[in-house]
């Protein structure tokens, strides 16, 4: 499926006041879901299976999430990203940052901003807690499920 594909799934979904979509096409599959936090706003999300991807990788242009990102305690939260799309950690360059290393955060904070299709999808912590890592560098490509935070939950 190509972005015209599902920017027509887009479309049906908003025009038919759908929250959720899944398609099987040649045995590729594509989801839309609404967020909650965006659901107001029309704001889509676009995520395809762990191993699926909507067009043929460049070569290296995604580098797969490192086994040793995965926390082995209990009190750490794995904040993941929702889609495939470029990582920046902040609105704008040259601004700050959402959150550094150390930063206390709310469940609703935003930690960074996914662009995927040209939309600006904000990622919130979730949780309350203190960022411990940013697995990400800024303005790299991400994929669906990869780790991009690190949150030590609060007791």
């Amino acid at each position: 499926m190509d972005v015209d594909g599902i920017k027509k799934l887009i479309t049906l979904m908003n025009d038919n006041d759908l929250c959720e979509l899944e398609v099987e096409e040649d045995g590729r599959k594509v989801r839309l879901r609404k967020h909650e936090h965006n659901a107001a706003s029309g704001g889509m999300m676009v995520s395809l299976p762990m191993g699926m991807q909507a067009a043929p990788p460049v070569a290296g242009a995604f580098a797969p999430p490192s086994p040793a990102a995965k926390p082995a305690r209990t009190d750490v939260f794995e904040v993941k990203s929702p889609l495939v799309g470029t990582f920046y950690r902040s609105s704008k360059p040259g601004n700050p940052s959402f959150v550094e290393v150390n930063d206390r955060v709310g469940a609703e904070k935003t930690l960074c901003i996914i662009e995927a299709m040209k939309v600006m999808n904000e990622i919130k912590a979730e949780i309350e807690g203190v960022v411990e890592a940013v697995l990400v560098n800024n303005g790299e490509p991400v994929e669906f499920n990869q780790p991009l935070f690190l949150i030590r939950k609060d007791a």
